[in-house]
């Protein structure tokens, strides 16, 4: 079943002098539990798209259907997860994870529960005192995944999530993200411009044409090691298959 439905969905932008289309005719389902990466040419439009799913930047046309209702209606169930991980230095790990409850006047005894056993899980229970700054940038990212969680969204937006992070630690923090997706049981539409980033963590693979922005290709990504993590699918035999396709496709689609 599925959960978000981008049907028909067009970005126009208009100055006194033209109009420039930035999407064009995009529709695309994500199911219950899914794991969705956009990837395309750089400027095609992958994070403005994920914008109008998130309800931040309203469609010229088409619409984003949450759950048989518009999205908009439904924000409270979307949570997004930016390029950086804009933690506040000068608080806590934990005032840190907690704002948005506190914001949203949830941070009750229920939540705090959770929001430790999350913290608990992801082993930065004794970081929960530290400041950001102590931390290392694969554990800022998870901090910034729990804040995420905190306020307990169905569907996850994760806008190039590890770019600002060194190979290696893109590497792990790739595992950790998407183990902790999985074990939360939520859904996840993300971008990145790293064909291999995609391969190994996704369950589908959607590409974008340039600009005005087209679905070229939606490709179902599997494995026969269903269990195999982000970074041991880079050493399975399909991962070669899939990288080649997408790298092929994507270079017709930059000529």
């Amino acid at each position: 079943m599925a959960l978000i439905t981008v049907s028909n969905v067009g970005l126009i932008y208009h100055t006194l002098e033209n109009e420039t289309i930035a999407i064009k005719d995009v529709s695309f389902s994500v199911d219950k539990g899914e794991f969705i990466t956009i990837i395309g040419p750089s400027g095609c439009g992958k994070s403005t798209l994920l914008n109008i799913i998130s309800g931040l930047l309203e469609p010229t046309y088409g619409e984003v259907i949450y759950n048989d209702k518009n999205v908009e209606n439904r924000l409270d169930k979307i949570g997004y997860m930016f390029q950086k991980d804009n933690l506040f230095e000068w608080i806590s790990v934990w005032k840190n994870v907690t704002l948005g409850l506190k914001i949203k006047n949830q941070l009750n005894k229920e939540n705090i529960e959770r929001v430790d056993k999350l913290l608990d899980s992801y082993d930065l229970e004794k970081f929960k005192n530290h400041k950001p700054y102590e931390l290392s940038g694969g554990m800022r990212q998870r901090v910034a995944l729990i804040r995420t969680l905190a306020l307990n969204p169905e569907i996850l937006l994760l806008d190039e999530p590890f770019s600002a992070l060194d190979y290696q630690t893109r590497l792990w923090v790739c595992d950790d993200v998407k183990g902790i997706i999985k074990n939360e049981c939520k859904t996840a539409i993300m971008v990145t411009h790293d064909i291999s980033e995609a391969v190994s963590i996704s369950d589908r693979v959607i590409m974008l044409t340039k600009r005005p922005a087209k679905i070229k290709l939606d490709l179902k990504i599997e494995f026969n090691n269903k269990d195999a993590t982000p970074f041991e699918r880079r050493s399975e035999p399909e991962f070669k298959e899939y990288f080649n396709l997408l790298w092929k496709e994507l270079d017709k689609v930059n000529e």
